[in-house]
């Protein structure tokens, strides 16, 4: 079955190969279809081409706690927060930093 949403957005992203909230949202709908590792790279991909996409730390942090990957999910968290405060985003960084609390604890 294909996937019209993943299509669309595929295409977007042909259109515009930068646009990082298009290679974001190609992620999201990766993970929405249980393909974790493949939304997992994609992240890790965004982050290695635009590291100040603030919005990727959490979902790829998360998306290492489902893959019960715990020390990775920390590091992503982590750096995520470091760049929150950096960027002056007081509500990500919360919760950046409430999702360290949690697997600190």
């Amino acid at each position: 079955m294909v996937n019209n949403r993943l299509a669309a957005l595929e295409e977007m992203l042909r259109e515009s190969p930068n646009d990082a909230f298009v290679q974001y949202a190609i992620a999201v709908e990766y993970a929405a279809q249980n393909q974790t590792q493949e939304a997992i790279q994609r992240i890790e991909q965004l982050i290695s081409k635009q590291p100040d996409y603030l919005g990727a730390y959490y979902k790829l942090g998360k998306l290492y706690e489902e893959t019960n990957q715990p020390d990775k999910a920390l590091d992503v968290f982590k750096r995520g927060a470091t760049l929150a405060q950096h960027q002056g985003n007081k509500k990500t960084l919360g919760e950046l930093n409430e999702a360290i609390w949690m697997l600190e604890d």
